[in-house]
């Protein structure tokens, strides 16, 4: 009996000592950086002819990675009063505009058509701010059509 249970404690302690080696020579796998928190973002563009007609809302929540080269958002675009529906971009550091995908519709009170936005942008760079520009037209009461665009504020990356 004693030459099995050594023999069993020799292999144990092989396949342990085995065990140790190849998890000490695997390729560790890189930190994936965190978000930060989110950041709420609110834009109501209004007609600018002196009747404050609402065209459009964009609302939802931004967040930038601990990495610098990304951020992510989950954002609707309500489509109030503007003809035809408004849209929104994405301008990163001030210069490189972004056009967003829809995810989907939802419903929301007061809004004809809710778009969903929902993505994780890999930037591929340093990503130092983000703003949204939300634009939208109508017919003013002269019956001439308008269009205007409203800017976020800028979003700052706490990261860099």
């Amino acid at each position: 009996m004693t030459t099995r249970s050594r023999g069993r404690r020799l292999a144990a302690s092989v396949a342990l000592a085995g065990g140790a080696i190849a998890t000490a020579l695997l390729p560790t796998t890189p930190a994936h950086a965190a978000y930060g928190p989110d950041q709420p973002v609110y834009v109501q563009l209004v007609s600018n002819d002196g009747n404050a007609t609402p065209l459009a809302r964009l609302e939802g929540t931004l967040a930038f990675d601990s990495g610098n080269t990304k951020y992510r958002y989950s954002l609707t675009l309500c489509w109030q009063s503007a003809y035809p529906a408004p849209s929104f971009r994405v301008i990163v550091n001030g210069t490189t505009t972004n056009y967003p995908t829809s995810t989907g519709t939802t419903t929301k009170s007061g809004c004809q058509v809710t778009t969903v936005y929902n993505n994780e942008v890999n930037f591929g760079s340093t990503v130092r701010n983000v703003r949204f520009d939300v634009t939208g037209g109508w017919f003013g009461t002269n019956g001439q059509y308008q269009m205007r665009t409203k800017s976020s504020s800028t979003y700052d990356n706490p990261y860099n």
